[in-house]
């Protein structure tokens, strides 16, 4: 892991001053993380001692999902304590990281979401690679379909190749195999929005021990810059747009609960909305039938994916949304994303977009 430091002399200058607090969530990240952040140098390392020890049961949490807001309770009252520039807490199997970053506002901290997350560290790694002379000519950055176009924005800016794979991150794994074999293409950076990434090519999963690393040198070097992680995060979206995202989820009980999910796929196939709340349905992509449809024109193209029940429109003004039965529950998820002019304006277009789609 640590021959992906991209700025050592970054973290040597800050890390009497950087403060991390650190949850592994009862789970396997404890040793890990705590190893890779003391031989990097990282000197300020909290880890809240209620979850630090391995507890199948979570007593602390009930449900140890670092995305969940009750998951950080005890990291937040610790980071509040020392003045913890961010906060982090992996799963239990330590492949998915949840970030707070310290706001502007002392005892203040900003919830990153997977997508957040996931395109500071895009940002961070591509440019410092880039800075350095090291960005592959054939540099590929891959994310899920239901991640955020932010990512889009962002590999197009340094000029590398995106790639778009179902929802999992093993297609991200399957195309770096891919890469590897047939050489078209190298790995740089991949993440999916449900807080997973990988850097570097020693897994073929999402690692968040790798990504703590990686975010605690970010936060370390742009330190040294006389930033933070959420003004590095402002100005992405200064520079690309404010991209916001979010989804809910439809549950089916009963025995005909897969019947109905099934109708409900079938009408969006068979009666395409043309227009969703503000926005106009430019185009359909269905993975299952593999093509993707141009409204207006009626033109098609293959999605060149692997067949899977899931329905993208793509909306215009950069907004989308994406509809997708859970292989394993009752349920189906609904994914959206748009992209604002502000905090405040991305935060209503989704909201109405969302609406719009609840009741579409």
């Amino acid at each position: 892991l640590k021959t992906q430091v991209k700025n050592p002399d970054a973290i040597k200058e800050v890390q009497k001053d950087i403060k991390i607090v650190y949850t592994p969530l009862h789970g396997t990240g404890n040793i890990p993380v705590r190893r890779v952040l003391n031989e990097l140098g990282f000197e300020n390392v909290y880890v809240v001692k209620e979850q630090e020890l391995p507890d199948g049961d979570f007593p602390t949490v009930g449900y140890p999902n670092p995305e969940s807001a009750k998951a950080f309770e005890l990291a937040v009252k610790l980071g509040n304590e020392v003045g913890a520039d961010l906060l982090l807490a992996t799963d239990p199997d330590a492949d998915r990281l949840g970030v707070y970053v310290k706001g502007s506002k002392p005892g203040t901290y900003h919830i990153l979401t997977g997508n957040m997350s996931g395109c500071l560290l895009a940002e961070y790694e591509i440019s410092q690679l880039k800075e350095k002379g090291q960005l592959p000519s054939d540099g590929a950055f891959i994310k899920s379909i239901v991640s955020t176009n932010l990512a889009n924005d962002i590999a197009k800016y340094y000029n590398i190749n995106l790639f778009e794979v179902l929802t999992g991150f093993k297609y991200i794994g399957e195309k770096m195999l891919d890469f590897e074999v047939n050489h078209t293409g190298t790995y740089v950076f991949g993440f999916e929005e449900s807080y997973g990434c990988l850097i570097g090519t020693h897994a073929r999963d999402k690692d968040a021990v790798v990504a703590v690393m990686a975010l605690c040198e970010a936060a370390a070097y742009y330190k040294t810059q006389g930033i933070t992680l959420w003004d590095q995060m402002l100005n992405i979206y200064n520079k690309y747009g404010y991209y916001k995202e979010d989804l809910f989820t439809m549950t089916f009980k009963g025995a005909d609960g897969a019947k109905k999910m099934q109708d409900m796929m079938d009408a969006y196939r068979k009666n395409t909305p043309k227009q969703v709340g503000a926005y106009k349905v430019l185009r359909l992509r269905d993975y299952k039938n593999d093509v993707i449809t141009d409204l207006a024109t009626g033109e098609t193209t293959p999605t060149g994916l692997p067949k899977s029940n899931v329905l993208y429109f793509e909306l215009e003004n950069d907004a989308w949304f994406c509809v997708r039965p859970s292989g394993t529950e009752p349920k189906i998820k609904f994914y959206a994303g748009i992209k604002g002019t502000s905090l405040e304006d991305s935060a209503k277009k989704l909201d109405e977009l969302m609406e719009a789609i609840r009741n579409a």
